[in-house]
């Protein structure tokens, strides 16, 4: 290859990794239409897009031709159209919740040095579908599989606080009710075994956005789970951090649970919840 050709070829190379700065510049317009509560103005819409009517104007005449954009004829007001919707939920519906959770969790496992698990909403109850231990960690007779009590584990009562919706809140409710009762049979102070007492602790959760036990369901140890919601604001999954009493900071404004509400939250925003 002569002078001339590397020389053309780097230049091209170059471009394409520049990108089209038009197109970056455009899309800021449409990410203002999908963060806003309602339709804009142009001159709204424009200053939060940090660029001038004029130039806004032109972007949104293109955008209307493509149907990613809409203007009502009588208020002039400008909000995302019928395209915008079809790439969403073309984008939504390739979007596996496990999968996403499953290729994220190596950086939460290295930020908490504690085992994670991932757990879902099965026949029987929330279901661990995933299972990765550190190398320190303590040992813990759980496994892939398992199905997690509703009121002795985090993982429960993160599905019994979040999870509002659907046949898994309608088969919960004879669940809730057996593991009340058992918990009055045995006397379990550790336990909700009143429905005041049950109340408060699904306040509790919801509150503080994480399901958590401490030396409830195995003796010496700790868990946490935080939950991740879809698009519809449904409970998909259950991310789990367990581990050690002696070694898992289990305050509620202590950095594993901040952690673990950060990454759930991360995963909900990208399968599409806005909560």
């Amino acid at each position: 290859m002569d002078t001339d050709s590397t020389a053309s070829q780097a230049q091209d190379n170059d471009k394409e990794r520049a990108g089209i700065q038009s197109v970056e510049v455009g899309f800021a317009l449409l990410e203002v239409l999908a963060q806003a509560p309602d339709p804009l103005m142009l001159r709204d819409l424009a200053a939060a897009a940090h660029m001038s009517a004029a130039k806004a104007h032109r972007y949104l005449v293109s955008f209307q031709r493509l149907g990613l954009v809409v203007q009502d004829s009588s208020t002039t007001r400008y909000e995302l159209g019928p395209a915008t919707l079809r790439l969403g939920l073309a984008s939504l519906s390739r979007l596996d919740a496990v999968k996403l959770a499953r290729a994220r969790l190596p950086a939460l496992i290295e930020a908490t040095g504690h085992t994670t698990a991932l757990a879902v909403w099965g026949n029987r109850g929330p279901t661990l579908v995933h299972w990765q231990e550190t190398p320190l960690a303590a040992p813990v007779s759980l496994r892939l599989g398992d199905v997690m009590p509703l009121l002795s584990s985090a993982t429960g009562r993160c599905f019994v606080a979040f999870n509002h919706q659907g046949g898994g809140a309608d088969k919960a409710a004879p669940m809730i009710e057996e593991e009340l009762a058992l918990a009055r049979k045995l006397g379990r102070s550790d336990l909700p075994s009143t429905t005041d007492q049950l109340h408060a602790m699904v306040q509790e959760t919801r509150q503080q956005g994480l399901g958590r036990v401490v030396n409830v369901l195995l003796p010496g140890i700790s868990g946490w789970c935080a939950p991740v919601f879809d698009a519809d604001g449904h409970l998909v999954l259950g991310v789990v951090s367990l581990g050690s009493s002696a070694t898992l900071d289990t305050a509620w404004d202590g950095p594993i649970a901040q952690q673990l509400r950060q990454f759930a939250q991360r995963l909900s925003a990208d399968l599409g919840w806005l909560g």
